[in-house]
C-alpha cells in the first residue's frame, strides 16, 4: 500500500515539474545552419513552436536589430506561407563589396495561406543574412506571433546577465569569430599558406631525392672497393696454390 502512494505521489511531482518546465523550452529561438561567424554570411532558422491547444500559429514577425543592421536578407520559399521583407532607410549608410548601402532590413514577416502551425507542432522559418556585424557578440532579434484566435504573444524581452529568464524571451543569434574567409572563397593569406605548403613539399622531396641520389654514389663506390678487394684475393690465392 505504501509503496503505490510513494509511486503515486512521485508520478505527480513528476507531472508538475513538467508542466513548471515546459514553457520555459516552448519559445521562439533563431540557430545558424552551421556557423554564423562575424562579418560572414550565414542561414539561420528561426524556430516556432505553438504553445496553444486550441488556436494555430497564423503570423510571425521578426523585427531585426537597428544597432546592427543587414543589408541582405534573404528568406527561403516556405510552404504554405507568404512572406514579405521589409527595408527602411539608414542614419548611417553601410559600405559592401566598395558599394554604400544606404538601406537595410528592418523586419520579415511571415503570413499563413492556410492552417499555419496548428497544436503539437512547430516550424522554422529559414533567412539567408549577412554581412553579419564585427563589432558585436550577438544579434537580438525581436519577434511577434500571432494566433488564430487574434491572440498575440510578443517576444521581445532581452535577457539579462545574472538575472533569471525572462518570461518572454527573445530570439539570440550569438555569433561565432571571424574566419578570415567570409565568403567561402580561399584570401591571399591562404594563396600565400598554400604555395608556401608547396614550397616545403617540393624542397623536402629535392631533400629527399638528393640524400637518395648521395646513398646510391656510397654504395656504388663501396660495391667497386668489395670487388676489387675480391679481384685481388683471388688473385692472391691462385698464386698460392701455384707456389
Amino acid at each position: 500500500m505504501k509503496a503505490s502512494r510513494i509511486a503515486a505521489a512521485a508520478a505527480a511531482a513528476g507531472t508538475a515539474v513538467l508542466a513548471l518546465s515546459a514553457p520555459a523550452f516552448a519559445h521562439i529561438s533563431v540557430q545558424p545552419e552551421g556557423t554564423a561567424a562575424k562579418g560572414g554570411y550565414a542561414v539561420v532558422d528561426f524556430k516556432v513552436p505553438n504553445e496553444r491547444d486550441d488556436a494555430s500559429t497564423t503570423k510571425l514577425e521578426v523585427n531585426f536589430p537597428a544597432d546592427h543592421p543587414l543589408a541582405s536578407v534573404m528568406p527561403e520559399p516556405l510552404a504554405g506561407w507568404s512572406v514579405k521583407v521589409t527595408k527602411s532607410k539608414l542614419d548611417k549608410p553601410l559600405t559592401m563589396h566598395g558599394e554604400k548601402i544606404d538601406e537595410a532590413v528592418t523586419k520579415v514577416t511571415w503570413t499563413a495561406d492556410g492552417k499555419g502551425i496548428e497544436p503539437g507542432y512547430f516550424e522554422k522559418f529559414p533567412l539567408s543574412v549577412g554581412a553579419l556585424p564585427e563589432d558585436t557578440d550577438q544579434l537580438v532579434f525581436k519577434a511577434v506571433q500571432t494566433y488564430s484566435n487574434k491572440e498575440v504573444v510578443r517576444w521581445i524581452e532581452v535577457a539579462q546577465d545574472g538575472k533569471a529568464e525572462p518570461e518572454n524571451p527573445a530570439p539570440v543569434l550569438e555569433l561565432s569569430a571571424a574566419t578570415g574567409d567570409h565568403h567561402g572563397g580561399s584570401t591571399a593569406e591562404d594563396a600565400s599558406e598554400k604555395t608556401d605548403g608547396k614550397t616545403e613539399k617540393t624542397a623536402a622531396a629535392e631533400g629527399s631525392q638528393s640524400d637518395s641520389d648521395t646513398t646510391a654514389r656510397v654504395l656504388g663506390v663501396v660495391g667497386i672497393v668489395i670487388g676489387v678487394a675480391g679481384v685481388a684475393y683471388g688473385v692472391l690465392a691462385g698464386r698460392r696454390r701455384t707456389a
